[in-house]
């Protein structure tokens, strides 16, 4: 099993971004996938999450109205649109695939991508 995100970079407040987690070593259409991120000195976050055929998407109160999680079953990829960026969305963001249990708990998740840096700044 393999999750490679890419996308991430510097950006000015106001900004945007499109994250890609590409996934390979099992069959991506079955799952739920989430995206996560971790700031310095806090707890990874849940941001956003996609069922696995695309029809229902959750996030995080923080990120509503500015991020758009999706997917391509047929590309194996899962993105996350970040528009209005703002410098605490700055974290390493990171893809991974729900196994079981609540979205929020990270140990719901079996496997989890490297992360990718978002840096929010001016």
């Amino acid at each position: 099993v393999q999750l490679v995100e890419s996308g991430g970079g510097l950006v000015q407040p106001g900004g945007s971004l499109r994250l890609s987690c590409a996934a390979s070593g099992f069959t991506f259409s079955r799952y739920i996938m989430s995206w996560y991120r971790q700031a310095p000195g806090k707890e990874r976050e849940l941001v956003a999450a996609i069922t696995s055929a695309g029809g229902i998407t959750n996030y995080a109160d923080s990120v509503k109205g500015r991020f758009t999680i999706s997917r391509d079953n047929a590309k194996n990829t899962v993105y996350l649109q970040m528009n209005s960026l703002k410098p605490e969305d700055t974290a390493v963001y990171y893809c991974a695939t729900h196994r079981s249990g609540p979205l929020s708990t990270s140990s719901s998740y079996d496997y989890w991508g490297q992360g990718t840096q978002v840096t929010v700044s001016s």
